[in-house]
């Protein structure tokens, strides 16, 4: 029987268990996302938003806390508003469920961390990933004694917070609202800053900014308007507006002016 030198059978087997664990499926590594391009500042990728010079596609990611998923009627009007408003035609969305993080309160870091944990939708190729995450816990810095309630907030050039539970319970004190008016209220006035609105990313062509309030317009019933971000401001202009049948402002006249001027509609 012909032998071999036992530190060639031993050299064998250890050659063996190592392409063993290296087609081990449990071993391969996942390739690293790239972030970067989605953790800039609100209003960077305002541009990128309205214009397809270098994203053709947007796909939206809806992160939301079980229970909380936003109406299909105020997200349908959303991907409207974004086209109407963007060169974006392909525009598709997904939805997260996720547990409630089981905050009595969120503040923005939260909501920023959260996303850390979360989202899996980033830019990618010709697409450029949004992603809106519906809160079970309302804003820390509300003061319901003096009427202030957040409804939504941008963070970073691609991501939202909508406070889900304050938009309900804003909306339960209406006959006159639903709940969808106030999701899409609140959406599409935060889809302004992300797109660069006021003087935010997309430069005011004229002066139209709120001397009192930074970055939010100062023309009666704008949807830019600061008031649509907070709860009493915004159920007062949605009352008023929804005998006229159409509730949600429009954006006026200056501020299309400065979406055109940066590549949009």
């Amino acid at each position: 029987m012909k032998r071999f030198p036992t530190f060639l059978v031993l050299a064998g087997f250890i050659l063996l268990l190592g392409c063993a664990k290296d087609n081990d499926p449990d071993t391969i590594n996942e390739p690293d996302i790239d972030k970067s391009a989605n953790l800039l500042a609100t209003g960077d990728s305002a541009h990128d938003i309205l214009a397809n010079t270098n994203y053709t596609d947007l796909l939206i990611e809806v992160a939301y806390v079980e229970g909380f998923r936003p109406t299909l009627v105020a997200m349908d009007n959303f991907a409207a508003f974004l086209q109407a408003r963007t060169f974006k035609q392909n525009i598709s969305i997904q939805y997260l469920g996720l547990p409630s993080p089981g905050e009595e309160t969120l503040t923005l870091q939260e909501v920023a961390d959260l996303e850390m944990d979360n989202r899996t939708a980033y830019n990618e190729g010709n697409t450029l990933a949004i992603y809106i995450y519906f809160a079970d816990a309302p804003s820390d810095g509300d003061d319901e004694q003096q009427g202030l309630v957040t409804l939504g907030a941008v963070y970073r050039n691609t991501s939202m917070v909508i406070h889900e539970s304050t938009v309900r319970e804003i909306a339960g004190r209406s006959a006159l609202i639903t709940i969808a008016d106030v999701e899409e209220a609140a959406l599409s006035h935060e889809l302004g800053h992300l797109i660069g609105l006021v003087n935010l990313g997309s430069p005011a062509v004229n002066s139209h900014e709120d001397a009192q309030s930074n970055n939010h317009c100062d023309v009666n019933e704008c949807l830019m308007r600061a008031e649509i971000e907070f709860g009493s401001g915004l159920m007062g202009i949605l009352e008023s507006r929804a005998g006229k049948g159409q509730a949600i402002p429009d954006l006026d006249s200056e501020c299309l002016l400065d979406l055109q001027a940066n590549g949009g509609r």
